[in-house]
């Protein structure tokens, strides 16, 4: 099979790949350069292996048939997984929820899978129109910094394919919960950092799972926190729009 290179430029940092599929490099079509690549990773079918076993654990944990994948599609885990395995040297961190963009203001909501992400921020387009973009339905980057925190857009962003290339100053992050009712309210880092944790990628390398837990203070010092008990209607995007803005 031949290889195929292509480099990605992801949160700012160009990165050279070496593929195995050709529909990896379609798949981060948006985000192709022909830039100098600052490092660069190979996939190789023992990575793909790796993806493969990883899912069928987690589906055995979970209680349900095992799923089958195509090792396309397993190839981009593998990429991203190595993409974020490194990219925790550049000061940058891949977290799995769902950015929303107003006014040149990113909000990102996070929760334990099938809580409700992506619909809170597909209420909050349909509440905004067009001032409301969403940077990253599943799994941005975000670049973490004494300055601020910027979320920016990847190719890998949910089932939905939400997502744009650009790059948006954090304001918020909150973490949502089901709720009959909607209550939003402002909490401190060692009520949020477990979620924070959870949903952050974390590396089997003991130094860089370290990096990890440097950023993410300094990520919940920088911004805003919130938990929100939420329902599937309209109410809760403007409950978490007026609280968080």
């Amino acid at each position: 099979m031949d290889k195929v290179n292509f480099t990605v430029c992801l949160a700012g940092v160009p990165i050279g790949v070496t593929a195995l599929c050709q529909s990896t490099k379609s798949f981060c079509r948006e985000y192709l350069t022909e830039e100098e690549p600052e490092f660069s990773l190979e996939v190789t079918p023992k990575d793909i292996a790796f993806e493969r076993e990883k899912s069928a654990r987690e589906d055995a944990y979970e209680g349900i048939p095992t799923r089958k994948f195509s090792d396309s599609y397993l190839e981009t885990l593998a990429v991203y997984r190595k993409i974020a395995d490194r990219m925790l040297d550049e000061g940058v961190l891949l977290f799995h929820g769902s950015v929303v963009a107003v006014d040149n203001a990113a909000y990102l909501f996070t929760a334990k899978s099938g809580t409700g992400k992506s619909t809170h921020t597909r209420l909050w387009r349909q509440m905004l129109g067009e001032r409301a973009v969403m940077v990253n339905d599943d799994k941005p980057l975000l670049r973490v910094a004494e300055g601020g925190i910027v979320a920016y857009g990847t190719p890998w962003d949910g089932k939905h394919h939400l997502s744009s290339n650009i790059a948006v100053p954090l304001k918020a992050i909150c973490i949502l919960e089901r709720g009959e009712e909607n209550r939003i309210w402002e909490v401190g880092a060692r009520d949020a950092w477990p979620m924070l944790m959870q949903q952050s990628y974390r590396s089997n390398n003991p130094t860089k799972l370290a990096k990890t837990m440097e950023m993410l203070d300094l990520l919940a010092e920088k911004a805003r926190l919130y938990r929100m008990a939420c329902n599937m209607e309209l109410s809760a995007a403007e409950a978490s729009y007026q609280k968080m803005r």
